[in-house]
């Protein structure tokens, strides 16, 4: 099995200074990066929410898929080097194993993420303010589609 680092070894590095942004919570979505040294910083209408500094940690990934804008801000906290697909489409179109990693990693947050809420509602129960945890849960359980259907996207019965 490969690493991140093997499989996008021919990907351009790009350097960030402190306090530059890599990406903008609301801009059209795209490209992917992998963080190769550094920190990041993650904010969400101005509140960080998270801080990234994992070499090989993969971002741009989750709006790309969703079809969506980027949900977030990404910036610098020191000096960062990532490595970076323009075309992320590409990336995980041209590579299963890029795509399982990227998948394993998404998999592997959301587990985190599953774990953590149910842990606070079962420390916390229904507490004012945290009431909201069992409808969070109830909802990761309901957003599931798109499902995968079986088969091909073949003609199902060809007139030949």
């Amino acid at each position: 099995m490969s690493d991140i680092f093997e499989l996008t070894a021919s990907l351009p590095e790009i350097e960030l200074g402190p306090g530059d942004v890599l990406i903008r919570d609301g801009e059209a979505a795209g490209a992917i990066w992998i963080l190769v040294s550094g920190s990041l910083r993650v904010l969400k209408d101005g509140i960080e929410v998270n801080t990234i500094t994992h070499p090989g940690a993969v971002l741009g990934e989750m709006s790309l898929l969703l079809g969506r804008t980027y949900t977030a801000t990404v910036e610098a906290v020191e000096s960062s080097v990532l490595r970076h697909a323009a075309d992320g489409a590409a990336l995980l179109a041209g590579d299963a194993e890029v795509t399982r990693l990227v998948a394993a990693g998404l998999a592997e947050r959301l587990a985190f993420v599953t774990s953590y809420l149910a842990d606070l509602k079962q420390q916390y129960g229904d507490a004012p303010g945290l009431a909201m945890v069992g409808d969070v849960l109830r909802r990761l359980e309901e957003r599931r589609a798109p499902r995968a259907m079986p088969g091909s996207m073949r003609e199902p019965d060809p007139e030949y």
